[in-house]
């Protein structure tokens, strides 16, 4: 069992309120246990100048931690004058995560802006992001009228905890584990991006299997969250 008293497979509990600002094209507020991230998408008609003419799309992300999200306050990166390396990494991941999951020509030449900001951080941002981006991208395409995602685009963080195989690491579990790992999956479990790095010592390719394999049976319970989150919106 996990610290929490959880199963090695099973997620921290998992919320996703569909539209929950009322001003953005799409939104979702996601919860993961203590984690919580606020999605928004945002629709521009027009794209970037290498696309123009071109029939297509553009789809990006920005990432954040509010100064108050962790332990201690982290100094916001626009008074610091540039983004940290980590942050640019996350945004990165989020946009690539959605985009290898979505067709640009089905935006037309649009632009949508995936912001994601952690109102608290204890584990799993950057994954829960990814989950709740999708659930915002979607309700951005109803509303504004292009089409949307045909499959979920999903995303959990799994890894080696004392020598055991753990999905949706808290940020406990994760600072102490032995191997860390992202793994981004469409709802039929089609792999997008897997992120995965040997804190102590190399591990062999039977053990990223079995990784892959739990993170499989998590992307199958949030993918049903994001499908019950686009059908209650």
């Amino acid at each position: 069992m996990t610290r929490e008293g959880r199963r090695p497979d099973e997620l921290r509990p998992l919320e996703i309120v569909p539209g929950f600002l009322d001003q953005a094209d799409g939104s979702a507020l996601i919860s993961l246990g203590r984690t919580r991230v606020l999605c928004t998408a945002t629709v521009e008609d027009e794209v970037p100048r290498w696309l123009q003419g071109k029939g297509r799309g553009w789809l990006t992300a920005e990432y954040g931690m509010l100064p108050a999200s962790a332990g201690e306050r982290i100094r916001r990166e626009a008074s610091a004058g540039r983004q940290k390396g980590r942050t640019v990494e996350i945004q990165r991941l989020i946009g690539r995560a959605i985009r290898g999951g979505y067709d640009l020509a089905n935006l037309g030449e649009r632009t949508v802006w995936l912001d994601c900001d952690v109102l608290q951080a204890d584990g799993g941002t950057r994954t829960a992001a990814v989950t709740g981006a999708w659930v915002a991208l979607t309700l951005a395409a109803r509303a504004r009228g292009f089409t949307e995602p045909q499959e979920e685009i999903a995303a959990v963080s799994l890894g080696i905890v004392d020598g055991e195989l753990l999905l949706d690491l808290d940020y406990v579990e994760d600072s102490s584990a032995e191997v860390d790992m992202n793994l981004v999956m469409t709802g039929g479990g089609r792999l997008i991006d897997i992120q995965a790095t040997a804190e102590r010592g190399p591990f062999e390719q039977a053990t990223l299997d079995e990784l892959v394999t739990l993170a499989r049976g998590g992307i199958e319970v949030i993918a049903a969250a994001q499908r019950r989150a686009v059908g209650d919106a």
